[in-house]
């Protein structure tokens, strides 16, 4: 007997339930598959030019993938420091470690002021968080990526991506331009 858990998001916000709320911060960490981190990052319209954060980056996959596919720089910022030790052997193995930087901070203080492009995979609740810090640290033009959750009713996202990802789940991708 086989089953799948679909979908993800759902899972992702059901183990944020049970997790302590210290260990909560944003979201668990749930890896983005490789074909959903090429959607976000075509949805970007990410260039050589641009500066990607990710607020919690994880092993470091958005940033690394960025500067391999487009040249682009990318900053990982994550609480976990184990994951961003992961990340950064992670940059290495890939050949871009003097593109990307991971830091072991917390996304609602960092200075994300640099970004030119911010991905997100952070529950519903942890978009409504960074609201604030988004529309007051990133310039105009700046790209927002939110993969699975948006920023409410408040922000409604410029444009909506649905599709099926190469495992087969529904996914939704949130984009907004920073006016």
């Amino acid at each position: 007997m086989s089953f799948v858990l679909r979908p993800l998001p759902a899972f992702v916000a059901v183990l944020a339930l049970l997790l302590p709320p210290q260990a909560q911060s944003l979201a668990p960490f749930a890896t983005t598959p490789e074909d959903v981190v090429e959607r976000m990052l075509v949805l970007a319209r990410t260039t050589p030019k641009d500066v990607v954060y990710d607020l919690g980056s994880g092993d470091g996959r958005i940033p690394i993938l960025a500067a391999k596919l487009y040249g682009a720089r990318g900053v990982g910022i994550e609480l976990n420091g184990s994951l961003v030790d992961q990340a950064r052997m992670r940059a290495q193995t890939a050949g871009v470690a003097g593109l990307v930087q991971f830091r072991h901070e917390d996304a609602l203080t960092a200075d994300i002021s640099e970004a030119t492009v911010v991905t997100l995979y952070v529950l519903a609740s942890g978009n409504a968080k960074l609201l604030p810090r988004l529309k007051s640290q990133l310039r105009p033009g700046t790209r927002i990526v939110s993969h699975a959750f948006s920023m409410g009713k408040d922000w409604p996202a410029d444009r909506i991506d649905h599709f099926v990802s190469a495992a087969g789940d529904e996914v939704t991708l949130y984009l907004w331009t920073v006016k």
